[in-house]
């Protein structure tokens, strides 16, 4: 099992897009995939148009249920936020413990329950929310626009992984940069990728997500891309990203 936390403090660069789609082009290889939101934005959860009848992850960090994976689809499963998550976050900070609250969850879920990957959706800044999935996860994929803009702050999350991997998961490592958005025409978006290349050698995805507007709209029919448009550019480029991603360790 690969637990993969998806993060940027940047928004706008595809974080949330990317767990979304990414999760759904594994699940559709034959892999059993959940998706945690743990933002409490609650983009993916709106963005696949889940209930929130369902039981959130608010409930779980806070100790009243379990966390309950809800399905998306075939091989798909998610466990939803709500906006009260962003209370929950400050109130936890000085509890004991509280770095590893989200792992200790996973742990008693995936003892009766299987899945290939986890992918959690993280939220934009660098709170108790993100240090929990850096301590529960295996690697840190980070979605970036092509444009220097988004480059601002590389260093800083940079920073963090590593923090968290000196002081609490020793197993933690950044698996890979995401390009998304992209424009092979643009020789601005191939100087950008040059240069985060250059900052982070060997860690960029062979494949990056070009700018396409079934994935932009995917969300407003609580899709993945993969489902709504199997055929579109998007769809084709997040299967390839999977492939690439089962490639790697």
């Amino acid at each position: 099992m690969k637990i993969l936390a998806i993060s940027n403090h940047k928004g706008g660069v595809g974080k949330t897009t990317t767990t979304i789609n990414l999760g759904a082009a594994l699940a559709e290889k034959g892999h059993s995939v959940l998706l945690i939101d743990l933002d409490a934005q609650a983009n993916l959860t709106q963005s696949l148009g889940l209930t929130l009848e369902a039981k959130t992850i608010c409930g779980a960090i806070e100790g009243k249920h379990e966390l309950h994976p809800v399905e998306v689809a075939k091989n798909l499963y998610a466990i939803p936020s709500a906006l009260e998550l962003a209370v929950i976050a400050e109130r936890i900070v000085t509890q004991p413990g509280s770095d590893h609250i989200l792992q200790v969850l996973l742990e008693r879920l995936t003892a009766s329950r299987k899945f290939n990957y986890i992918l959690i959706d993280c939220p934009p800044t660098l709170s108790k929310l993100t240090i929990n999935a850096f301590t529960a996860a295996n690697q840190v994929y980070i979605p970036l626009q092509a444009e220097y803009l988004a480059l601002q702050g590389l260093g800083t999350l940079v920073e963090a992984v590593n923090l968290v991997k000196a002081r609490i998961n020793k197993g933690l490592t950044i698996g890979g940069v995401v390009i998304t958005q992209y424009d092979s025409r643009r020789i601005l978006n191939k100087e950008v990728v040059a240069a985060i290349e250059k900052q982070l050698p060997g860690k960029v995805f062979t494949t990056k997500i070009r700018e396409n507007i079934a994935i932009a709209e995917a969300p407003t029919r609580g899709l993945d891309v993969i489902r709504y448009n199997p055929k579109s550019n998007g769809a084709k480029d997040y299967k390839a990203l999977a492939a690439e991603v089962l490639k790697r360790k």
